[in-house]
């Protein structure tokens, strides 16, 4: 199928106004390719909290902008260093988020697990570029990642951030078999995976949330320990110490943007022990004794490089690791999603399945978890 065989017009969910509701709109096909470029048939798309980031002008994007950076779907048309890079037509793909890296700054050029925080980027999808939420979305071949057959769609969606994100949050704690991990908002859709990764790491798992949906969740995907953050900082550092010999966990990651969420996690991590900040609350408050006394690292993580992302896919298909989501069928129910997430009540990630045929084709492979 060349770009000529594709229809001209497409639907989409767009933020069209700041701190409006979504609108649906017929808009181009985006068949402007450059050559590391992937035009994907959106399988599924997701919601994450940075939609709602998005929509309140965070990043200033500019509108109207479609929404949502998490999708998968079947490579349609694709630029020739992207067929160099080993994709093809056909193949089926976690899109990636960063867009047009420059390929000659310090990160693109330095250690691997930096090459997405390049400074001189096109744009990230679906933050300051169209996203997601469409029939068809251009994706970046440089940070997409090829699907293996056993992972779903309505997996490898909320997989493009947030499985990536908490990925490689539980690979900058540096832990090894056997040490334990304190998870601070263990119960949501980053939380749930977060978990499981870290389980199929071999390490030990407290799970702290402040939710009784979430502290449910973290017991269902395994944390060996289930703490609630509701009856306060000292009561979780102490069940956390009661079960570390009172030394602490050896690395804590931060999940939930509630204000004492990075407190908690300082607190509950051993003497010279660092904590993985993923939370993106407006400040990050953490008492100094935390710091100064205690010599407590506080280490910011994105999203992974490609080679992550890579490694995540494998874990997941040999591992068995399993998303939560709450699918929605078709884009007209975007308001639906909205409300459900914004209810606070929902477990795991919202999704909305934009392509069924692609969900029925990919059983046939074999695509499980």
């Amino acid at each position: 199928m060349g770009l000529d065989d594709l229809p001209k017009k497409m639907r989409a969910i767009q933020v069209v106004e700041f701190n409006k509701p979504y609108e649906i709109n017929e808009v181009d096909v985006p068949t402007d390719l450059q050559s590391t470029d992937l035009l994907v048939k959106v399988a599924v798309a997701s919601n994450c909290h940075t939609d709602g980031m998005v929509s309140e002008g965070a990043f200033g994007s500019k509108l109207p902008q479609i929404a949502s950076h998490e999708g998968a779907g079947t490579v349609v048309a694709l630029g020739d260093l992207a067929k160099e890079r080993g994709f093809k037509e056909g193949m089926r793909v976690m899109c990636g988020i960063p867009l047009h890296p420059c390929g000659h700054c310090h990160d693109c050029l330095g250690p691997e697990s930096h090459r997405q925080y390049c400074a001189n980027l096109g744009g990230h999808v679906g933050v300051t570029t169209d996203g997601c939420f469409a029939e068809y979305m251009r994706a970046d071949s440089a940070s997409s990642t090829p699907l293996p057959d056993e992972v779903t769609f309505l997996s490898a969606a909320p997989l493009a951030c947030a499985g990536r994100t908490v990925w490689r949050s539980v690979l900058q704690t540096g832990l090894k078999a056997g040490e334990w991990v304190c998870i601070v908002g263990s119960g949501g859709g980053l939380g749930h995976l977060g978990i499981q990764f870290a389980k199929a790491l071999g390490l030990q798992v407290i799970g702290v949330d402040a939710r009784d949906e979430g502290l449910e969740l973290s017991k269902h995907y395994g944390a060996d320990v289930i703490v609630d953050a509701r009856n306060g900082k000292d009561a979780v550092v102490k069940e956390v110490q009661k079960v570390t010999n009172g030394q602490g966990a050896d690395s804590s990651i931060t999940l939930s943007d509630h204000p004492d969420a990075c407190s908690i996690a300082c607190g509950s991590t051993k003497m010279h022990g660092v904590v993985v900040q993923i939370a993106q609350p407006e400040q990050i408050s953490v008492p100094f004794p935390e710091i100064i006394f205690r010599d407590i690292k506080i280490h910011g993580s994105l999203i992974c490089s490609p080679s992550e992302s890579v490694s995540m896919l494998e874990t997941i298909a040999k591992h068995g690791v399993t998303v939560t989501t709450v699918p929605f069928e078709g884009l007209d129910k975007i308001g639906e999603l909205v409300e459900l997430v914004h209810g606070g009540k929902i477990k795991g990630k919202a999704a909305i399945i934009v392509d069924p045929e692609q969900i029925e084709h990919e059983k046939k492979i074999g695509a499980k978890y």
